[in-house]
């Protein structure tokens, strides 16, 4: 008895360790899409830069300025894109920034904004409301600030909605507030949210744009819409086409793309390892009945002699290993669930490592289980046969 509880410790922790490296892996994966939450993952952003080169009989360094129109031609043209958001910034406009309330300044950035920006990057809001159409339309001095501009402008406990604030002499009412991500964060933590048609009468901007924010449809590849609109803004522009410099551009699609490999290899990394580790724990159960088998010789002789077909010899070898290693197998699934639980407890509720509900899934464990069963038939076919071809007068003459 004690002999197979030892075995079965193998199949155990060759379970355990299993589910431990799939749950962790599966765990990774959900820290890296809680960090990337609010993003979308198949956004891309364009700006404009300076030329590197001389085109058309312009000079190289010649500064490119995107236009409002810019936008509505892409969306025209590029039936790929989804929504395509343009921004401009106070500072990238006239270099000034000021905003203060109260003789308090926060140093903040400024961003004149369409309610679209909402669905590439989105707020958490903690009070109040986004930018939205009517403010767009017209033209409302509304703002939307983030909890470190609160901050800074306003006390602890003070009621900031409804209040105003003053970005470079003109007042804004604040009608939400917005908790920055911790984790992907392309707008700051210190930062004002204005419509994009507020700021161009404000600050008269015209219809300058600064950068566009844009999410591909799904099924499309980012990195196909993203060379179409630099060729078309090439061609507007009169910019070489050899030109790599004039128009900036970041493919956020390339960071998801890039884990979520990292993440399928490491769970199939996990996987390879764990079977071999099931492989070597199933192999024990092997030995040990083979152990049995020699010290059940004389049983089986007389299960033969009373006419037990080596059919029914060796379908009971193989249905011991099955259930040895059946219940080994849950037993190790069982102290993995919890090793995992506390896991998660421990690291998946924060925000610094990639870590969240380290669980296996169902088909994971079903996979794992029905293989693990597989192994042990094919292992425990090893004492079977060497079972049945005991002769039954040989075995009835063991001392």
């Amino acid at each position: 008895m004690f002999r197979t509880f030892l075995t079965m410790l193998g199949v155990i922790f060759a379970m355990l360790i299993l589910m431990l490296l799939l749950g962790s892996a599966n765990g990774m994966s959900n820290g890296f899409n809680k960090i990337f939450a609010g993003t979308a993952s198949n956004s891309l952003f364009v700006w404009s830069q300076s030329t590197s080169e001389p085109y058309k009989g312009f000079e190289r360094g010649r500064k490119i300025n995107f236009r409002l129109e810019d936008a509505d031609i892409l969306k025209k043209q590029i039936p790929e894109i989804d929504v395509l958001a343009p921004r401009i910034e106070l500072g990238s406009h006239n270099g000034i920034v000021t905003v203060y309330r109260n003789g308090r300044k926060s140093g903040s950035s400024v961003y004149g904004d369409y309610p679209d920006i909402d669905e590439i990057t989105k707020k958490q809001l903690v009070k109040g409301r986004f930018i939205n159409s009517n403010d767009i339309a017209a033209n409302k001095k509304i703002c939307v600030i983030g909890e470190e501009t609160f901050k800074l402008l306003f006390d602890k406990n003070e009621e900031a909605i409804g209040q105003d604030i003053r970005i470079n002499g003109i007042f804004f009412t604040v009608v939400g507030i917005f908790k920055p991500s911790k984790n992907i964060n392309i707008d700051g933590e210190n930062a004002v949210f204005i419509p994009f048609t507020t700021f161009q009468k404000a600050y008269g901007s015209g219809d300058r744009m600064g950068w566009m924010a844009i999410s591909v449809k799904e099924g499309k590849q980012v990195a196909e819409v993203e060379q179409k609109i630099k060729k078309l803004l090439k061609v507007k522009y009169d910019i070489s086409p050899k030109d790599e410099r004039a128009i900036g551009s970041f493919d956020m699609s390339e960071i998801f793309n890039n884990i979520s490999a990292f993440t399928v290899v490491l769970k199939a990394f996990s996987f390879f390892i764990g079977i071999f580790t099931l492989l070597a724990g199933v192999i024990a159960i092997s030995n040990i009945l083979l152990i049995t088998v020699k010290e059940r010789t004389k049983e089986i002789g007389v299960r033969r002699a009373l006419g037990a077909t080596p059919k029914v010899v060796k379908r009971q070898i193989v249905l011991e290993a099955i259930v040895l290693t059946s219940f080994a197998g849950l037993i190790g699934f069982a102290i993995s669930v919890g090793i995992l639980g506390v896991l998660d407890v421990m690291f998946g509720s924060g925000d610094e490592f990639p870590f969240a509900n380290p669980m296996v899934s169902i088909p994971q464990f079903l996979i794992s289980f029905i293989l693990m069963v597989g192994l042990s038939v094919l292992i425990g076919l090893i004492p079977a046969n060497r079972a049945i071809r005991i002769k039954p007068i040989d075995a009835l003459r063991e001392e």
